[in-house]
């Protein structure tokens, strides 16, 4: 193993990660442990479909492991990321200093690893009944086809979108018993979420993606980058509010989205595609987003 790589820019928490010994900073680097923001997105869904289903307060143990199978399986799908994506992070500027990347882990380390936080997973997925398990497995190649979607269409976001929200169909299954229309149409609603913060994550490497001829949704939106991410949040709002409906078909549940409407209309409002540092706010402060919305879902689950 080589030296330790910074801290790459988008990090957080340097004093936890840079207080590891060398050689486990650079796992925790790898598995993205430095920033938290990504397992909160890929763990809110899953709340927002157990608290949809009714089960915010009753079934607090389900959401608590589907946040310990968020962190792990997060954690394994950028070490899978970045197993595949190996050489082109050494030609982005903010990758190539990834642990991979720059030689500070092995490849034969990060499969190693990977295979570690699979197991960490796979406990989660032992305390879920048969029926949500069924439907956590099918999940699995949709992930393992994401890191190449950047090569081949310009809406890889689209495909994370499908991959970071399956867990609202998990959590709404486990908690109700059975997939139906609210389940679907909250996960169809994430989709289009993740499209648009995705895309904000995005414009922080549209110049070195151009460059080595990597697909983003930030690169094709182009100049109408700040109306599309705009629109994708309408049409995540539209479908959520369709899922509420189909709890609880009242007008005054749909009020208990407008907190998680203005925080998206914010983000777009405000956004500014040539702002790296302002875009990456923006895209972290959908964790905050994640959780208007799940409080939203569980205010329409409470029975009167």
């Amino acid at each position: 193993m080589t030296a330790t790589p910074d801290i790459v820019p988008d990090s957080e928490h340097r004093g936890l990660v840079a207080a590891l010994p060398p050689r486990v900073r650079a796992f925790a680097l790898l598995a993205r442990f430095d920033r938290p923001i990504g397992w909160w997105l890929l763990f809110w869904p899953g709340a927002w479909g157990v608290a949809l289903a009714g089960g915010a307060v009753e079934r607090w143990p389900l959401i608590l492991w589907l946040l310990v199978g968020s962190i792990a399986m997060r954690g394994a799908g950028c070490v899978y990321n970045d197993i595949v994506d190996r050489d082109l992070d050494r030609r982005v500027e903010r990758t190539r200093s990834r642990p991979l990347a720059s030689g500070t882990v092995s490849l034969k380390a990060a499969w190693v690893w990977l295979a570690l936080l699979c197991l960490v997973g796979l406990v989660v997925l032992l305390q879920l009944h048969v029926y949500a398990a069924v439907v956590a497995v099918l999940s699995l190649g949709a992930v393992a086809a994401y890191p190449f979607m950047k090569r081949i269409t310009w809406w890889p976001q689209a495909w994370l979108g499908i991959v970071f929200s399956w867990a609202a169909l998990v959590g709404f299954s486990e908690a109700w018993g059975v997939l139906a229309a609210p389940g679907v149409l909250l996960y169809a609603g994430s989709i289009a979420w993740v499209i648009g913060y995705d895309t904000i994550y995005a414009l922080q490497d549209r110049e070195d993606d151009a460059l080595i001829g990597v697909r983003s949704s930030a690169l094709r939106m182009g100049a109408h980058v700040k109306g599309g991410v705009a629109l994708f949040y309408a049409l995540a709002l539209a479908l959520w509010a369709s899922a509420v409906w189909a709890v609880r078909p009242d007008p005054l549940a749909l009020v208990a989205l407008v907190p998680v409407a203005l925080h998206l209309a914010w983000q777009a409002a405000t956004l500014r595609p040539d702002d790296g540092a302002g875009a990456l706010a923006r895209f972290r402060s959908n964790r905050f987003a994640g959780l208007l919305m799940f409080l939203a879902c569980a205010v329409v689950a409470t029975p009167l």
